[in-house]
């Protein structure tokens, strides 16, 4: 407190006085700035394929950076953590394709791929109705037997046998080529043939092409098939055995590309002892010849 003096009969006489120190304002604290907004990863290359853009072909892909949804044809189509990813194209596929990739971004990969044709072996059999008289009980055994092979294929595993080179599971000599058709009597023509034939004597071992998992494993001959075997490489690529004498092999069990898995033979729709493989992608058919390469000469 401060004091000043006043002069009253020439007396000095002291007066207090009020505090002279002014008071501080108060402290302005700044709100911290809102945080940025994020920024989606840009899209980033192109797509990588490697593979046989032609009808019955398999591609191996790579897909742009980013990528989180993948489209084939205008349908979702499944690509790995990494990226890589498989597409197939039917044996009667048409000229072009589409991919598409897209990212969380809202960034789009588009690419158009040009399918190339094949000249199939066709046989004109002019005096042949188109089917055998069917078996009496095929009416009422095949319905089933579709849905047994239907439910396997809907089975989804956990393989990276997709990313594998093929082998052949067996060797021997190529007795009907993938795509082949007759024309019978009256030009009706018949199915395709969706696999190839081996003309392998019975009890050959048959081998897993590529690692996968058993989805089914035939307990009895079916119409056509015979003992039937499908086993899936992940990603929608399947292998089909045919005609088989012995299954060794159970559904759910794990196969090592290169283990015995099965017994050729002489079971369902056959002239003669041979083993049929047929690989697929979802419902795209596919060459094996064009997965596997040439028939070897021997194991």
């Amino acid at each position: 407190m401060k004091r000043a003096r006043r002069w009253v009969a020439g007396i000095a006489v002291p007066i207090a006085l009020g505090s002279c120190v002014e008071p501080r304002p108060p402290a302005i604290v700044a709100a911290p700035p809102p945080p940025a907004p994020q920024t989606p990863p840009a899209m980033r290359g192109d797509f990588v394929l490697k593979g046989s853009l032609v009808q019955g072909g398999l591609v191996l892909g790579q897909a742009p950076g980013g990528t989180t949804v993948l489209t084939f044809n205008g349908t979702p189509a499944p690509v790995a953590p990494d990226g890589a990813f498989v597409i197939a194209f039917d044996r009667d596929a048409g000229p072009v394709a589409t991919l598409t990739a897209s990212g969380d971004g809202g960034g789009v990969v588009s690419r158009t791929l040009s399918i190339a044709p094949r000249a199939w072996a066709i046989s004109r059999l002019s005096a042949l109705p188109k089917y055998p008289v069917p078996p009496a009980d095929f009416a009422a055994l095949r319905p089933g037997e579709i849905v047994q092979i239907n439910a396997a294929r809907r089975i989804a595993v956990d393989s990276e046998g997709w990313r594998q080179p093929f082998l052949w599971p067996a060797v021997g000599r190529i007795s009907t080529l993938f795509g082949s058709q007759r024309i019978y009597r009256n030009g009706v023509a018949g199915a395709y043939h969706s696999g190839i034939d081996i003309a392998a004597p019975q009890g050959t071992p048959v081998l897993a092409p590529a690692d996968g998992v058993v989805t089914l494993a035939s307990d009895h001959p079916f119409l056509l098939e015979g003992n039937l075997l499908l086993v899936a490489h992940g990603m929608g690529v399947e292998s089909a055995f045919m005609h088989l004498s012995r299954i060794v092999v159970t559904p759910g069990q794990p196969v090592r590309r290169g283990q015995i898995i099965a017994y050729s033979g002489n079971t369902g729709r056959v002239t003669g002892p041979h083993l049929h493989w047929s690989l697929r992608w979802r419902n795209a058919k596919i060459d094996p010849l064009l997965v596997a390469g040439p028939m070897p000469r021997g194991r």
